[in-house]
């Protein structure tokens, strides 16, 4: 004796079977490539950085930033504080340090980094007036900056 399947699917459930692969890919899609791209712009900070010699002597305040392209809350970060460069970057030097890379030893022993990010704020004549280390809220860091620009 023979059993036989009579179940075959209609076409509704193969509309919704096939809606429901479209929108996870879509989803899949859409989430690697915002990890992506916040990577990419974090890869990128050593071309936006101005030199740390130079930035702590320039006469202008300084955003100092140590991160490392591993932390995902540098990623995460990284849109915000790109936007915050533009927004400032004719009032103060900005100045990313990537603490995998040895030849930012000194800096990085100056400035007692135990966490990343780590974010200094430090006026016109090398003195550190804010540090913060971790995830920061953009406000946080817009206010840090207005601080800086107001007292330096």
């Amino acid at each position: 004796m023979e059993s036989q399947n009579n179940y075959s699917p209609n076409k509704f459930q193969k509309f919704t079977l096939i809606l429901v692969a479209l929108f996870l890919i879509a989803f899949i899609f859409f989430f690697k490539s915002s990890i992506f791209e916040s990577t990419l712009k974090l890869k990128n900070f050593s071309n936006l950085s101005m030199d740390p010699e130079i930035a702590l002597t320039n006469g202008k305040p300084t955003y100092l930033e140590f991160y490392a392209e591993w932390c995902e809350i540098c990623k995460e970060m990284a849109p915000e504080v790109i936007e915050l460069k533009k927004d400032f970057e004719n009032e103060i030097n900005f100045v990313f340090l990537n603490v995998d890379n040895p030849k930012w030893n000194k800096f990085i022993k100056r400035y007692k980094v135990n966490g990343i990010p780590q974010f200094n704020f430090i006026d016109p004549n090398e003195s550190l007036k804010t540090t913060f280390t971790g995830f920061q809220e953009e406000k946080t860091l817009k206010d840090a900056i207005s601080y800086l620009l107001e007292s330096g």
